[in-house]
């Protein structure tokens, strides 16, 4: 996803309103693009906050920002420029962040990053993509770049086998039929949710955006049971969900990356089975939850 992005963002810099902003991650993936166009590829050094703040500055002048790190760099040591310098100021900007919740588990806890999207919709107002294959990361990004508001596009090196870049509403993937319990996938745990639930009678659909969340399409399919599955912090959507079912008698699971600090290190896979979101995990809090 983070090639399918350098790729992309090289195309959108053809558009002279847009400016890229790295603290240095990256930055030799965009060698090539900062020669081309040396004037709007910024690379601030290990200084995510003033990266927010440059790309509130340039997001003043009516510049585009797209502004680039891993996600706990990106969000959370930059929250406060990002509350202040984008949404205060009433400007938008594109952030794109890497890493998802523990693609470099290997790194540490420095670059775990679980909490980015709840971070995030504590905001108003702004556009969530979380891709689940490598083919959807070019139409989203040109998608937000040429909005206004701010957007924030979540990569990862967990992918889908199958790309689905139309418009972020709700995709039924496999249907199981009127009434039957609704699990909602978001991002690069799609494959997972079809695996566990493959020989059981529930409803699959997928979204890349969370928010906003398609409300109309998720009040079309639910019944009484609703399966959330999302990628970063459990429980992160379970507010938006509950909202759209409140005149409906309903039973909602939560699943995603716990709260515990496992205080490990690992690999992707590692914590993928540790948080219960591998396969074997899935299915077995999914039956459960139906038992």
């Amino acid at each position: 996803m983070r090639d399918a992005f350098v790729t992309s963002t090289e195309e959108v810099l053809a558009d002279p309103r847009t400016t890229v902003v790295l603290a240095d991650i990256s930055a030799d993936a965009f060698e090539p693009a900062a020669a081309r166009y040396p004037d709007r590829v910024v690379n601030v050094g290990i200084r995510e906050q003033l990266m927010v703040g440059v790309a509130g500055g340039l997001a003043l002048t009516g510049q585009r920002p797209i502004v680039h790190s891993y996600a706990p760099f990106l969000v959370e040591r930059a929250y406060e420029q990002i509350k202040l310098d984008l949404d205060h100021q009433g400007v938008g900007a594109v952030l794109v962040g890497i890493g998802g919740s523990y693609d470099r588990a290997a790194a540490g806890r420095t670059h775990l990053g679980p909490a980015d999207v709840a971070l995030i919709d504590t905001l108003h107002g702004w556009t969530v993509h979380v891709p689940g294959h490598p083919d959807e990361v070019r139409p989203l990004l040109r998608d937000v770049v040429c909005g206004q508001d701010s957007a924030y596009l979540r990569l990862s090196i967990r992918t889908n086998s199958q790309a689905y870049p139309e418009a972020g509403d709700l995709r039924v993937v496999r249907d199981a039929g009127p009434g039957a319990p609704l699990l909602v996938a978001v991002g690069p745990v799609l494959d997972a949710a079809l695996a566990a639930t493959a020989d059981r009678a529930v409803t699959v659909a997928y979204t890349h955006r969370p928010r906003p969340f398609d409300t109309a399409g998720l009040r079309a399919l639910a019944g009484t049971e609703v399966i959330l599955v999302e990628p970063y912090l459990a429980g992160t959507s379970t507010r938006v969900v509950s909202e759209a079912l409140a005149d409906r008698p309903h039973r909602l699971l939560a699943l995603g990356v716990g709260r515990e600090d496992l205080r490990r290190y690992g690999s992707a896979e590692d914590h993928e089975r540790w948080h219960g979101l591998d396969v074997a995990g899935l299915r077995r809090s999914v039956d459960t939850f139906l038992t």
